[in-house]
């Protein structure tokens, strides 16, 4: 990702380690974690009518098996399939990779998905959101769910004796 401005540019946080040192008062300071960022954009672009899911076929299939994993799902910003961000003291950016339900145009539901995340973002977390990158790497077919729920499942050709 990159960025235009050079004041506050946003630099790589992860984890649980703080990733904003905003709202600095005479009362305190107040911290977001890189992590909640993360989490914010990802159920933000997910609420898009047409975003099918996030991430490429890989993330998608390791989050599988880590949610199989007791206390796997529980990793913090490791556990947002499909986004990445960059958290600065004031800025945010963000990089999405969407799965598209056929028929939906991407164009249309690429601002749509940006629209949402920089508003959630903006409005929950007080950064400025200097650009939101929108990867599609799949389109999804509504018969893919139906063929998946059609196919019988093998018989068995165990003798019970």
């Amino acid at each position: 990702m990159t960025s235009s401005t050079s004041s506050t540019t946003p630099a790589t946080s992860g984890g649980a380690s703080p990733a904003r040192l905003g709202d600095d008062t005479t009362q305190g300071k107040t911290s977001i974690a890189a992590s909640v960022v993360q989490k914010i954009s990802g159920i933000a672009a997910r609420e898009v009518s047409g975003v099918y899911s996030m991430g490429s076929g890989a993330s998608r299939a390791f989050g599988a098996i880590r949610e199989r994993i007791p206390g796997g799902s529980s990793t913090g910003a490791s556990s947002v399939a499909g986004v990445q961000v960059e958290v600065g003291e004031k800025q945010a950016a963000i990089d999405l990779d969407v799965v598209v339900e056929y028929g939906a145009s991407i164009v249309e539901l690429a601002r749509a998905v940006r629209r949402n995340v920089i508003g959630a973002v903006e409005r929950m977390t007080g950064l400025e959101v200097i650009e939101v990158n929108i990867s599609v790497n799949d389109i999804h077919f509504a018969e893919d769910d139906d063929d998946a729920q059609e196919t019988p499942a093998p018989a068995s050709t165990a003798r019970v004796e």
